[in-house]
């Protein structure tokens, strides 16, 4: 602990209420100064005539490899730069850097625009032959793109304006696929070694302009406000330091006076996150169940101050209240005396003896003859003083006057957070010789997930016969004891999502379908159709293939085929993929395979379908739009496709709720691949066929696409129609409806018609062939085939 001269230590790295303030550096300025003189030079320079008789890249160096070569070596590096300019963008959004992902586009975006605009200049100053061939290389390119590569000018800004990368090796694999890029234009004839280092200069000039005009991520410091605030009501406090955060998510900070240390918890009035789950809570939550709302920042402060004097006047151990501080707009700080406790989460198992354990209930009926409910009863919040009699904090959920029912939610959360440490026996026990037995058997309706915190939800995720072991316990004691659950939500997430998919998709194919003549659905040419009948068909065949290949013994083509129209009939009533997913599971354990064996295959299956889709996607987005490769530069359809993956990406990560229902959805497919992917390597003919299977499958599902659009005399490039299906599919396959229906339809017509450049009136009939071919038309061979295998007890 410093003296008091030396001035209180500071917690550095927190910022007031969450907001960060931008550091700009004088450097930057200079360094965008002067790059953009040099850069207006060069137009000078070429206007004055210079041209130097020898190009800048001989023909020899240009003819070390293959243009052919080089396309497919520059498709690769720009694929991977995308990609791991995606990944760093979601890090930086995780990590809640958005000064830095702004700094970074802001440069990318600059590095672009000075590129067209340096081209531009030079173009318009050149004579009747063109560019001096120092700038120009032997190949013609876009206009944009010649002299100065724009693309790799923005690369080239992004990578330099971020900053420090968590991990090195992702900034230097940007860079290497910046140079391999590079290195491909210069040799392919696209572009002059003079050229590559103007756009360079481009690139750092549009970095150095975005590090000041966005500025640098810098904290503002918290602790003078909090300082003043203390000094306000006559504490001097020796040091100050960060403390994490509290159950709701609030900063917490401790200060350390000559005589004793405060407990300092800053509430902020943008805690949208907060509130949001609030929201979503009472929407679903009946009112007794749901959390008050508490929308501004005074009547949660009022709300918090108010349970820490009911309680205390209760007589429970809470710690008293030392002030209550504003250090800045938007923000409020209640300060308390501290309280050292040793919580439920730090304490062993052989500590939770009974008395142990009855104090525990003890002291939570002491809150309730004071009507007061917790309301947010967690590992963390409930634990012992010094002196070994049990405490409660984060009384800030809580309620005073609190209804019957709240105090019975309290007791459902105590006893499914005892039951996850010792046992619901003991658990429920320990609830009877406090409570009594009557008490405790008004509990049993509500024990379920919906009644019990937010934070204990979590916990029980995994372990969900906790609340079955608890029932099982309390009916043995009172079997007289309401067992039914009582009715706690307004509606399950599952139908609030369901319902919102619906009704965007019903919004987005009425758009699709205004002013569109159905009857031309009647008007398909027969052989074209006929063609992707053929293909839709296919594809049931290489569905079969892909699993035979990775089931470790022999299965029946034949039978294996009617297995997958039986998975065309089951995936009408289940979400996408989940259906065939089981169906196939439980074929091959009725082929003799054990039920591990079995997940463990079919999701091997199921994971390199996953691993295999992605670069073809991403190669086929790379070429859409682009007649030929021009100057290696990516097409807007892979820039297109790589930012709603990255949207996509931040938002799983950052929404709780949507990252546990991606993880729901994507466990069974990997469960158990590893060890059968490992002896999977050891047969490779196998191997063969199961991955050979695999890429036929998206071969025959991409045809009978094709083949749909030609039926109606529609035109479009055959990669454009794989990114559309591939993403279509990824699509239908996050949709909680069955098959995928009405999302799979909107995404086929949406990317028909931007990205393969399809008329509506054209692609929706052939996107209504197309699922007509492969998701209705099978339902009745499957519905024959299903029965025919259970008729043989082959599933």
């Amino acid at each position: 602990m410093r003296a008091e001269s030396e001035g209180p230590r500071r917690g550095a790295g927190e910022s007031l209420g969450g907001i960060r303030a931008g550091n700009r550096r004088p450097a930057d300025l200079l360094v965008a100064a002067a790059g953009t003189v040099l850069l207006l030079a060069v137009p000078a320079v070429v206007a004055m005539g210079a041209d130097p008789s020898d190009p800048a890249a001989p023909e020899e160096l240009r003819a070390l490899l293959p243009p052919s070569l080089l396309a497919l070596v520059a498709a690769v590096s720009n694929i991977a730069v995308l990609v791991l300019a995606a990944v760093v963008a979601v890090e930086r959004m995780v990590r809640g850097a958005f000064r830095d992902l702004l700094r970074g586009l802001a440069a990318a975006a600059f590095g672009y625009g000075g590129a067209g605009a340096v081209n531009a200049a030079v173009l318009a100053v050149s004579g009747p032959g063109g560019p001096p061939e120092l700038l120009t290389g032997t190949v013609e390119a876009g206009p944009l793109s010649s002299p100065l590569h724009a693309y790799l000018a923005a690369a080239i800004g992004y990578v330099a304006a971020l900053g420090a990368v968590r991990v090195r090796r992702l900034r230097t694999a940007l860079w290497s696929g910046i140079a391999v890029t590079a290195l491909s234009v210069l040799l392919s004839g696209f572009s002059t070694v003079p050229a590559l280092a103007l756009t360079a200069l481009v690139g750092a000039t549009g970095a150095a302009l975005a590090g000041y005009a966005v500025g640098a991520s810098r904290p503002a410091s918290l602790a003078e406000a909090l300082l003043r605030e203390l000094r306000r009501f006559g504490l001097e406090p020796l040091a100050l330091e960060p403390a994490g955060t509290d159950g709701e998510g609030d900063l917490r900070f401790t200060a350390d006076l000559p005589d004793r240390r405060l407990d300092i918890v800053l509430l902020r009035a943008d805690d949208t996150p907060r509130v949001l789950k609030r929201l979503v809570r009472v929407a679903l939550l009946r009112g007794p169940v749901a959390p008050p709302l508490m929308l501004s920042l005074g009547r949660r402060l009022e709300h918090a101050a108010l349970m820490s004097f009911a309680a205390r006047a209760a007589g429970a151990a809470v710690p008293r209240i030392a002030a209550i501080g504003e250090p800045g707009a938007g923000a409020a700080a209640l300060v308390t005396e501290h309280m050292r406790l040793r919580t439920l989460d730090e304490a062993d198992t052989g500590e939770l003896t009974g008395p142990v354990l009855d104090g525990l209930w003890e002291e939570l009926g002491l809150l309730h003859r004071h009507r007061i409910a917790h309301g947010s009863l967690n590992g963390d919040t409930v634990g012992w003083t010094l002196g070994g009699r049990p405490a409660f904090t984060g009384l800030s959920s809580g309620a005073v006057a609190a209804p019957p029912l709240k105090a019975s939610l309290d007791c459902a959360a105590l006893l499914t957070l005892l039951a996850l440490r010792v046992g619901a026996e003991r658990a429920v026990d320990a609830a009877v010789r406090v409570q009594g037995l009557e008490a405790v058997a008004a509990v049993l309706p509500l024990l379920q997930p919906a009644a019990l915190p937010f934070g204990l939800r979590g916990r029980l995720r995994g372990r969900g016969e906790v609340l079955g072991e608890l029932r099982t316990r309390i009916i043995g004691l009172a079997p007289e004891a309401p067992a039914r659950p009582a009715r706690l939500e307004r509606m399950r997430p599952r139908t609030v999502l369901s319902f919102a998919v619906a009704t965007v998709v019903g919004l987005v194919l009425a758009n699709q379908l205004a002013g569109v003549d159905l009857s031309t659905i009647a008007a398909a040419d027969p052989a074209w159709a006929g063609a992707a009948f053929a293909a839709a068909t296919g594809c049931m065949l290489a569905a079969a293939l892909a699993l035979m290949g990775f089931v470790p013994f022999r299965l029946p083509l034949g039978m294996t085929v009617l297995v997958q129209y039986a998975g065309s009939f089951i995936r009408i009533a289940a979400p996408a993929g989940l259906g065939t997913l089981a169906l196939n599971t439980r074929y091959v354990a009725c082929q003799g395979a054990s039920p591990g064996l079995a997940v463990s295959a079919v999701g091997l299956s199921q994971a390199v379908g996953l691993i295999t889709h992605v670069p073809i996607l991403l190669f086929c987005a790379y070429i859409t739009g682009t007649g030929r490769f021009t100057d290696f530069s990516p097409s807007g359809t892979l820039i297109g496709l790589v930012v709603a993956v990255v949207a996509v990406a931040a938002a799983v990560l950052l929404v709780p709720a949507l990252r546990a229902f991606v993880l729901e959805r994507v466990r069974p497919y990997f469960s158990g691949v590893l060890p059968q992917l490992l002896d999977l390597l050891q047969r490779p003919q196998r191997l063969a066929m199961g991955v050979g299977g695999t890429l036929l499958l998206t071969v025959f599902f991409v045809l009978a696409l094709y083949f749909s659009v030609a039926a109606f005399g529609g035109e479009a490039g055959i990669a454009a129609v794989a990114v559309v299906f591939l993403a279509g599919n990824a699509i239908g396959s996050a949709a909680p409806t069955p098959g995928g229906l009405g999302a799979v339809e909107a995404a086929l017509l949406t990317g028909l018609t931007t990205v393969a450049g399809v008329p509506v009136a054209v692609g929706l009939p052939a996107v209504l062939l197309f699922r007509v071919l492969t998701f209705w038309f099978p339902v009745l061979p499957g519905w024959g085939a299903f029965h025919l295998l259970q008729r043989w007890k082959a599933i």
